[in-house]
């Protein structure tokens, strides 16, 4: 496993994580405290904005977990990567790392959505 694949791993367990308080501090040692996220339906900034967003898509997908859709493919301090939520939303994310190695920008793509 590459270092960019544990980041996509912790990445992932953010976005899986049902406990507040738990969600919460994976954020933040996942994420720089100046998160930038943008996909499709949501543009937020920060660890507070991104926590939220985080728990209203767990409220609207309950019981579904994302999981990786294959290896990530990264050079420098970016990478992207494919994810898949449940059978029926997939996605592509592009990230880039700050200095920390801490996600600073998300950049997401929805490949697969439900009608």
């Amino acid at each position: 496993m590459s270092d960019f694949d544990a980041v996509v791993t912790r990445y992932l367990q953010a976005w899986n994580e049902t406990d507040p308080a738990g969600r919460r501090a994976t954020i933040e040692e996942v994420f720089a405290a100046d998160v930038r996220y943008v996909d499709p339906l949501a543009a937020v900034e920060g660890h507070e904005a991104l926590d939220t967003l985080i728990g209203a898509v767990q409220q609207q997908f309950p019981g579904l977990t994302f999981t990786p859709g294959g290896v990530a493919d990264a050079h420098h301090d970016q990478g992207r990567f494919t994810w898949h939520l449940g059978p029926d939303v997939a996605g592509f994310d592009v990230v880039e790392l700050d200095a920390d190695g801490r996600i600073r920008t998300v950049l997401g793509f929805l490949d697969q959505v439900p009608a």
